[in-house]
């Protein structure tokens, strides 16, 4: 996936908070805009979930859609949480991505954010960047935003 959007920024907070934030999923839908409900559908032996069933609502996109999730991440919360997208119900056809931790211990962390999204109605290739682009910038500012406060 060599056309994947990427940007990043700086939390300050510990990588294990930010983590956690990320883990969080049942209360996605209290700090980010889109996504109206969030429920894990399988969790691993690890005590990550492996599989989220969201409802999203982001104005053009509404869908309801199921992510696999790859924990690749140390116990002070730096590496990578990786998704890709299981099944869609209308919109999506692929969502996948990650975010990459990086920093001492007890912060700052620098999270940066990849993510790939295709659609089943045509879009030119310009606009499905535009789209990444404004999905990360939001997703990074309330992730940033829920981990400081």
């Amino acid at each position: 996936m060599a056309d994947r959007t990427e940007s990043n920024v700086v939390v300050q907070a510990s990588p294990a908070q930010v983590l956690a934030v990320i883990a969080d999923f049942a209360a996605y839908p209290e700090w980010t805009g889109a996504v109206k409900q969030a429920d894990v559908v399988a969790t691993g032996a690890g005590g990550h979930p492996d599989q989220v069933r969201f409802v999203l609502d982001a104005g053009v996109i509404k869908d309801t859609y199921t992510l696999a999730y790859t924990w690749d991440v140390t116990k002070s919360g730096t590496g990578a949480v990786s998704w890709e997208l299981v099944e869609a119900e209308s919109v999506l056809k692929a969502l996948d991505g990650s975010y990459v931790l990086e920093g001492p211990k007890q912060g700052p962390t620098t999270v940066t954010y990849e993510l790939l999204v295709d659609v089943r109605i045509p879009m030119l290739g310009m606009l499905k960047r535009k789209a990444e682009k404004s999905i990360i910038s939001t997703a990074l500012q309330e992730l940033k935003k829920r981990a400081e406060g």
